[in-house]
């Protein structure tokens, strides 16, 4: 099994700044693409950026100049970093991990953004 647990989430203003952070732990060998999705009430659940172990990375054309995805291959760690935040990125975020050929999730965080 593998745990993920994410921090970081909360209420910002538009314009400001928010960092994810999302940590693995347990059957973590072949850990692989790490990444981030997000869900809005009533929406469904979408990619918002994943990042490989080469740390080659991909982003939704939503968050693409605002929102940097990172990872700490030492400490299986992947980051969200989001910057310049709309109203529109309210949602749950959830971190994702694939090992090998499972793949798993973390409880979610909540992010808000004020208008």
């Amino acid at each position: 099994q593998v745990q993920l647990v994410e921090s970081g989430g909360g209420l910002v203003e538009t314009g400001g700044s928010l960092r994810l952070s999302c940590v693995a732990s347990g059957s973590i060998f072949g850990l692989n693409v790490m990444g981030w999705y997000r869900q809005a009430p009533g929406k469904q659940r979408e990619l918002v950026a994943a990042i490989n172990r080469g740390r080659v990375a991909n982003y939704a054309d939503s968050v693409k100049g605002r929102f940097t995805i990172s990872r700490d291959n030492a400490k299986n760690t992947v980051y969200l970093q989001m910057n310049s935040l709309k109203p529109e990125d309210t949602a749950v975020y959830y971190c994702n991990a694939a090992v090998i050929l499972q793949t798993y999730w973390g409880q979610g965080t909540q992010v808000t953004v004020s208008s």
